[in-house]
């Protein structure tokens, strides 16, 4: 946990108190999870909140609550004004240090793959991976490497190199990134496959806007 969020306690508060936190620059949010007798209902900046999500948005995040000390806790929702894509409200689910959670890890790409040389396309099946680990094992990334991938060639979940004490709780033969041949010689069934992937893409553009503007 490199960062500590400070937030302020609040009352159970009306739509125009919940108006006036949000005209502030401040979010409101809600603490479920482990070790609470009832869901803690808490006010945070927005600006700190948001540089936190970007660095931080599947890792174990700190928040320091007055009265409650240091808590450590995990991104469970956000939402955001469809418009302005500004975040009005933000849940944590308190977590146990010592218990492994599942959480969701970005997948990386490395390397330049020779299939990519010989005129082939890297398709990217999968953004990320979901895995299971003590929360202070999580990683930022999981590397896959594609220098080895010519075309025609695939990666699976299986075959990726997990940090220790990481494991995948995906089926291991989930193909996540392949190398489909020249577009003249692409199969019908690769074809489909590209338009699956740009509708896939579509949809993980807008989960990441989620987080990734504040």
């Amino acid at each position: 946990m490199s960062s500590t969020l400070q937030v302020q306690a609040r009352q159970e508060s009306t739509k125009g108190e919940l108006r006036r936190i949000r005209s502030a620059g401040q979010v409101p949010g809600v603490v479920y999870g482990k070790g609470l007798d009832s869901p803690a209902r808490i006010v945070i900046d927005g600006k700190d909140l948001a540089a936190v999500l970007r660095s931080q948005s599947n890792s174990v995040i700190e928040i320091d609550v007055p009265g409650a000390g240091k808590q450590p806790v995990m991104l469970s929702d956000l939402q955001r004004d469809p418009i302005s894509r500004k975040i009005m409200h933000i849940d944590f689910h308190r977590i146990d240090m010592n218990q492994k959670v599942t959480t969701a890890a970005r997948l990386d790409i490395t390397g330049v793959s020779p299939g990519e040389k010989e005129g082939g396309m890297l398709q990217l099946v999968a953004h990320e991976v979901e895995i299971e680990c003590y929360p202070k094992d999580i990683p930022d990334t999981i590397r896959v490497d594609v220098s080895q991938l010519g075309v025609g060639d695939h990666l699976t979940i299986g075959e990726l190199k997990f940090p220790e004490g990481v494991v995948a709780t995906q089926d291991p033969e989930t193909v996540i990134v392949a190398v489909l041949a020249p577009q003249k010689e692409r199969t019908e069934e690769e074809l489909d496959a590209m338009d699956d992937k740009a509708e896939e893409d579509r949809k993980h553009s807008e989960a990441a806007t989620a987080v990734d503007k504040g």
